[in-house]
């Protein structure tokens, strides 16, 4: 049994190639909409999050032989808690990690931040409109900059109850909530920088499948200053780029 870590689209496409490929494979998904979408034919689904004594029994009760962590690039916490699992109880980790998207250093307007704390205060000084692309996680920390204070913030997540909630919860007022799921095109993204006036962009680079191609050049054609933030520093196990890597990586024993 395979159990792949798969809060994203490319991770849910892996795990219907390995199923596909012979293999037994349960997907964990942190919520109930991650489960409607990560549902197939052959494939078992666990909903929730996961820590390391949650893996560690999961593994045990599913006698899960690898764990291919195909979480999102910024998910940092499950992939921590997926290599310390398979470190107690002996099983074979695989990481497979999308590509970045290059990011154009000519462009002037462009400013690279370690994390999502240096990001807020990189904008503070450049505009007062932020249009923010980093998903939920992140929004208490940009609300609660104090450097933000009087900075409009425009929250693009995902269309998900408790998302919307935590938004107004955290103070966002219904007109700068933007609920949609992405990815978004390159003309998609324009019109909702320039619907919203917005004065500065910040995402993180999550790949071409996570739109951070289209993010980026359309703030770059509307001469936009836009904040990236850069990918977490984690030494990997077992590192694959492509799906034919992680396949190859699963049959040697």
């Amino acid at each position: 049994m395979i159990l792949v870590l798969a809060g994203t689209l490319d991770g849910r496409e892996l795990a219907v190639r390995l199923a596909e490929t012979g293999y037994q494979v349960i997907v964990s998904v942190i919520s109930d909409y991650g489960r409607s979408l990560a549902e197939f034919p052959g494939i078992s689904v666990h909903a929730g999050q996961l820590t390391v004594e949650g893996m560690k029994e999961l593994i045990g009760v599913h006698e899960i032989k690898t764990i291919v962590d195909a979480s999102h690039p910024y998910a940092v916490n499950g992939s921590v808690n997926a290599m310390a699992a398979c470190e107690a109880t002996g099983i074979k980790y695989i990481r497979y990690e999308r590509s970045v998207v290059s990011v154009p250093a000519e462009y002037e307007r462009l400013y690279i931040a370690s994390d999502a704390g240096e990001a807020a205060k990189i904008a503070a000084g450049l505009g007062k409109v932020i249009f923010l692309t980093t998903g939920s996680r992140t929004l208490k920390l940009f609300k609660n900059e104090p450097l933000l204070a009087e900075i409009r913030i425009i929250a693009r997540v995902l269309p998900q109850p408790d998302v919307i909630i935590e938004c107004i919860e955290l103070g966002f007022s219904p007109g700068d909530i933007v609920a949609m799921q992405g990815p978004f095109s390159h003309g998609l993204n324009m019109a909702m920088f320039k619907e919203y006036g917005t004065e500065v962009v910040i995402t993180k680079n999550s790949g071409i499948i996570g739109g951070a191609d289209t993010k980026i050049s359309a703030a770059m054609e509307l001469g936009l200053p836009i904040i990236v933030i850069g990918r977490p520093a984690i030494e990997y196990k077992n590192l694959c780029m492509t799906q034919q890597e992680v396949i190859n990586m699963v049959h040697i024993k």
